[in-house]
Parts: structure tokens; C-alpha cells; sequence
């Protein structure tokens, strides 16, 4: 396949999802449902076309596209889209696709218009190992966990705070309940931390065998272990000290924002990650 055919299927890709994005937006707007199952089928679409694209790389390649942060932002996004999508689907809780989507097209919208210096294609070919590809799929795995997690955790304080001012309206009652959201926050951060630290010890692994003289105060090695840290004492707090409500919410959204400063932040200053930025 040529790779002006690559490029036009990407950009029709990235339009197909804004669409999608901004029919959810007027769902969430006006309450359309007929513009929300509209929006739902395009990134149904979308996810197609985007495992399409995972597929022929790999097949092309011969590796699962995740060494490079431009790699890793694909990945992300296609995890992002996938797990709203099944959300969506078990658990019908508007507006969590919408919310999600918007992270997701973000990073979409970064990953289609990077300059190619983003790409480390000869140092990412030399540093392959299965070791390395386990390591960082599951580390984005946790990382898609932790953004529908925050998503559930904003979309709790919204609906707090409209309860708390007596704002009622038909988006207040689509939103869905304070416990459904709080408990989708708890099960995904479950997920999130045991694959965070599962990746964690397989890439120190890793790195033990491939990198001699590594720095282990790396950056980004302590704001992996930072991020892990602040999950834990989530899951802690909910489950040791059965502590819920806003207070729970507020420290999930502190710590997927140390998720974001430890992904775009620390992998650009780390000396450990250089093949993945």
C-alpha cells in the first residue's frame, strides 16, 4: 500500500473523528439522541480504521507499534477509543464516550500532524526485544485505564456540583449517579495499578539486561513510580479507609495529572527513555 494512500486514509481518519466528536458535543449540548447514535457508528468507524492501521504495521514492520512516543501516542489513542466504546456498550453511561473522545482525538490530532522527527525508527529497531514491547503496552494500557477514570471522576464532580446547587435539567439525569461513577473510577484504577506495576518491573528489567550504567533516578523512572504511588493510596483510600465523595474524585484528577506531566514532561527530560522521544 502506498504511503500516500497511508497518509490520505490518516487524515480521513482524523476527520471522520472530529465529526464524531462534535455530534457528541451537540448530544451533550441539546440531548440529541439521534446526533449521539450518529456519533457513536463514526467512532465505530474510527476504531476500525485505526486497527486497521495497527494491524498493517505490524505486518509491514514485524513489531507492535510502541517504541516511540509518535508510535506511542497511536496506541494510546486506539486503547482510549476502545475501552469508551466498550463502556458504552456494558454499562450505558452518557457522556463518558464524549469526554473520553476529546482526550482522545487530542492525541490523535498531535500523533497525524507531528513533524517526523518524532520517529526514532533506527534506534527503536536496535533496542527491539519482547521484553520492551511487553513493558510499554502495558504501561499505556494503565494509562487508558487512568484517562476513563478521570473522565468518570470529572463527570462526578459535575454532577456534585449541580446537585449541590440545585441545577436540575436533562443533562444533569444523563450524566448518571454519583455511585456508578465513582465505583467506574474505583474498577478502572484497579485495572490501571497492577498493570502499571507489572510493566514497571518487567521495563527495570529490562533495562538491567540492555542498559548498562543506567541512571535509576531517572526522571521518568521516578514519576512512573510517583504516578504508581498516588493510584495506590486511591485504592487505599477507597477501599482501606472507605473513603468516597468529592474528596476521593478531586485526588484522582490530581493524579492523572501527574500522569500527563510524567508522560509528555519527564519522557522529553529523561536520559533512560531516549529511544521514546
Amino acid at each position: 500500500m502506498s504511503e500516500l494512500l497511508i497518509t490520505r486514509l490518516h487524515e480521513l481518519t482524523i476527520v471522520i473523528y472530529a465529526a464524531s466528536v462534535l455530534l457528541y458535543f451537540i448530544d451533550f449540548l441539546n440531548s440529541d439522541r439521534k446526533a449521539n447514535k450518529t456519533a457513536f457508528w463514526l467512532l465505530a468507524f474510527v476504531w476500525v480504521l485505526q486497527t486497521f492501521f495497527l494491524v498493517y504495521y505490524v505486518v509491514e514492520t514485524g513489531r507492535f507499534p510502541v517504541l516511540s512516543l509518535f508510535e506511542g501516542l497511536y496506541f494510546y489513542t486506539w486503547v482510549l477509543i476502545t475501552l469508551s466504546l466498550v463502556i458504552n456498550g456494558l454499562l450505558k453511561v452518557d457522556f463518558i464516550v464524549f469526554f473520553t473522545n476529546i482526550i482522545g482525538f487530542i492525541t490523535m490530532a498531535i500523533h497525524t500532524f507531528a513533524p517526523g522527527y518524532f520517529s526514532s525508527d533506527v534506534m527503536s529497531e536496535r533496542l527491539v526485544s519482547e521484553l520492551l514491547l511487553i513493558h510499554i503496552t502495558m504501561a499505556i494500557l494503565s494509562y487508558g485505564a487512568f484517562s476513563l477514570s478521570f473522565v468518570s471522576s470529572f463527570l462526578y464532580l459535575v454532577q456534585y456540583n449541580s446537585l449541590k446547587r440545585k441545577k436540575w435539567g436533562k443533562r444533569l439525569w444523563r450524566i448518571s449517579d454519583l455511585s456508578k461513577l465513582e465505583k467506574i473510577s474505583y474498577y478502572l484504577n484497579a485495572i490501571g495499578v497492577p498493570l502499571l506495576l507489572l510493566g514497571l518491573i518487567l521495563g527495570l528489567r529490562w533495562a538491567w539486561i540492555k542498559v548498562p550504567g543506567m541512571e535509576w533516578y531517572d526522571l521518568k523512572i521516578i514519576g512512573s513510580f510517583v504516578v504508581l504511588t498516588f493510584y495506590s493510596i486511591y485504592l487505599y483510600l477507597y477501599v482501606a479507609r472507605g473513603l468516597y465523595g468529592k474528596n476521593l474524585a478531586l485526588w484522582n484528577a490530581a493524579s492523572f495529572l501527574i500522569v500527563l506531566i510524567n508522560f509528555f514532561l519527564f519522557g522529553k527530560l529523561s536520559s533512560f527513555h531516549f529511544w521514546y522521544t
